[in-house]
């Protein structure tokens, strides 16, 4: 089966895969003025399939007026420097986020997790530094697509965001949850602080929407607020 170069979620919001099918997303929200904002931008190499979902949907890197990163790691900030050069476009990021995007260096991986001591020691990480010219916070609404909620889930990173679209009531987690072959927790070792990550993600069940997006795997459509909060409830 083909990979869509786009697929849609809601009205004016599409998802972008740039790997696999739905290993690593991107998101697409176009405002009625035809600018879009960009949620992600993938792998350092993820740049070129991002335009081919743009142009999937009808739209260029010119179309683009903002970026707005979930955190700092290479998987979701490494094409965003160069996103940012094609396009023009500034770069919003959490306040606590903003250095390490900056430095093209994810945050420090939690110590007291096995992998994270080895992922730390490898130095890996790295990412091309972009320019942050919005730090988000908190309760932020953007003003994308009729407003685009600023939810800070710190954990996986320190100034890790997850987003509400509140006019078409869809979530975006982020990496608080993958959806990998179910509902799961971030990679331990990738998280800064994993029991931070399991404490923040409840807030995730206490939002209202009714489609929840993720980075690492496909969205879910049938009560996803209930299987969020399912999850949730089993691993507390």
């Amino acid at each position: 089966m083909t990979r869509a170069p786009a697929v849609p979620l809601a009205p004016n919001v599409w998802r972008i895969p740039t790997v696999g099918r739905a290993a690593v997303n991107s998101y697409a929200f176009v405002d009625d003025d035809g600018s879009v904002t960009l949620v992600d931008c993938g792998l350092a190499k993820a740049p070129a399939r991002i335009v081919r979902g743009l142009a999937a949907i009808g739209k260029a890197p010119a179309d683009v007026t903002r970026i707005v990163l979930t955190h700092a790691h290479p998987d979701h900030a490494g094409g965003a420097a160069e996103l940012a050069r094609r396009t023009g476009a500034p770069v919003a990021a959490h306040a606590a986020d903003v250095p390490y995007a900056q430095a093209g260096h994810a945050p420090v991986s939690d110590p007291t997790v096995t992998g994270g001591r080895l992922f730390a020691r490898l130095n890996s990480g790295r990412f091309p530094a972009v320019q942050v010219a919005q730090p988000l916070a908190d309760g932020d609404l953007l003003d994308v697509g009729g407003g685009l909620r600023v939810v800070h889930t710190p954990g996986h990173s320190p100034g890790h965001v997850s987003l509400l679209h509140e006019p078409t009531r869809l979530l975006i987690t982020g990496d608080a949850l993958f959806n990998m072959v179910g509902i799961r927790w971030p990679i331990k070792w990738l998280c800064s602080d994993f029991q931070m990550t399991r404490e923040t993600a409840h807030v995730l069940g206490e939002l209202d929407y009714d489609l929840a997006a993720f980075t690492h795997g496909p969205e879910l459509t049938d009560n996803p607020r209930e299987r969020i909060r399912a999850f949730l409830t089993a691993h507390r």
